[in-house]
């Protein structure tokens, strides 16, 4: 179930694409939106300037009881998955060919499976190091209970762990486990200016297989709103790479190549959804200089370390005098203290809860694994307190 729902959705691909604006500019990879652990039910979608495209195949539907809310996160958006609502079934675009060799070293796909929204999702990423570390969008892995990466230029899969994301950046880094000896991907240093040629490669339509769109930098220092392809999650993103390359769904997280060098310039993230494709890539610094805040461990309000913790509920935003409970993860940590749609929580390790947005605020105070005092009044009124071990949510 979509975190902003009660009611239950076809997942998205998330990796490839978001939507930027300006005529709704699709972002590569959409994801829903995240909120440390706790879902928001109904919320009002967010008008897009820009959508991300999503990443692609998270967009197949599931099992038709919709995914799952609770998952933590501070504010990260959906971006990231691909495909369209209904079940990514893009290719990618007329236009593209396939990637050089060249162009596919340090190159990977991400392949997701969103767990509690019971859907998957395909995207890019970029070797940064060779033990594995792996850069990539942040929405091509928001709510990914599983990430499995394929090296491109080899075929070999890793099974890949969170080490932090940046939600606000749309900014990720993996970890592979078992990796050595990657070819790491070819960053330039160069910043990109306005006519230069570049050629933007991912696994767009979620093919498994590397795309190359070739175009040119028609505006640098570009700030849009990204959205998912529904319009909603709506994020800003400023600095921004702006072209004419024709970046589809799946290429989120992939490089933007700069065609005369052969070197990386910018991460592909966003894209318009209609008519002449408008793509958005992050300044490949920019994306480097936050995974290496990422790496050095920074937690700070836009930089999470690893998973967030996960209360696994779905609250209702409209409701008053605490967060009322929409509904209930089976299995997880609210569940198992007791809580169940209609509850109102209360109190959260002595912090009071005045609305949704306090327990949010609450919970991303806490890592997974803490135990914190949780207080709820029930549907009669009687009023519960108990001791709740958070999980780790999927991630954010």
């Amino acid at each position: 179930m979509d975190e902003n729902s009660t009611t239950p959705v076809p997942t998205r691909s998330r990796r490839p694409l978001r939507l930027a604006a300006a005529g709704t500019v699709g972002a590569l990879g959409i994801t829903t939106a995240v909120v440390i652990g706790v879902g928001t039910a109904g919320a009002a979608s967010a008008t897009a300037t820009v959508q991300t495209a999503p990443a692609f195949g998270a967009g197949r539907p599931g099992s038709g009881s919709g995914g799952y809310y609770g998952s933590g996160g501070s504010g990260g958006r959906g971006f990231g998955y691909g495909g369209s609502a209904s079940g990514g079934t893009s290719t990618g675009s007329a236009s593209s060919t396939t990637a050089t060799a060249d162009q596919q070293v340090g190159v990977v796909t991400v392949d997701t499976v969103l767990g509690y929204q019971h859907g998957e999702a395909a995207g890019t990423g970029m070797v940064v190091t060779a033990d594995g570390e792996i850069l990539t969008n942040n929405h091509v892995i928001e709510g990914a209970t599983s990430i499995t990466v394929t090296v491109l230029s080899t075929g070999d899969s890793y099974t890949a762990t969170v080490v932090g994301t940046d939600p606000t950046d749309d900014v990720a880094v993996l970890q592979l486990r078992g990796a050595s000896g990657l070819h790491v991907a070819d960053f330039g240093g160069k910043a990109a200016e306005v006519g230069d040629a570049v050629t933007a490669v991912g696994n767009a339509g979620g093919t498994g297989t590397a795309s190359a769109a070739a175009g040119t930098v028609t505006a640098v220092e570009q700030s849009i709103t990204a959205t998912g392809e529904s319009g909603s999650d709506a994020e800003q993103l400023s600095g921004l790479i702006e072209t004419d390359a024709d970046v589809v769904a799946g290429d989120s997280g992939g490089p933007l190549y700069d065609t005369a060098s052969g070197e990386i310039i910018g991460m592909d993230t966003a894209a318009s959804s209609g008519g002449d494709v408008v793509g958005y890539a992050i300044p490949i610094a920019t994306a480097l200089s936050i995974a290496g805040q990422i790496v050095d461990g920074v937690d700070a309000a836009t930089i999470h370390q690893g998973y967030p913790a996960f209360l696994g509920v779905s609250v209702d935003p409209t409701g008053s005098g605490g967060a009322a409970i929409a509904q209930v993860l089976p299995g997880g940590p609210a569940e198992d203290a007791g809580i169940t749609a209609g509850n109102v929580v209360t109190a959260v390790g002595g912090t009071t809860i005045g609305s949704s947005d306090d327990l949010t605020t609450a919970l991303a105070g806490h890592d997974a694994g803490d135990t914190v005092s949780v207080t709820w009044t029930d549907t009669v009124g009687a009023t519960h307190t108990a001791h709740v071990t958070l999980a780790a949510g999927p991630a954010d």
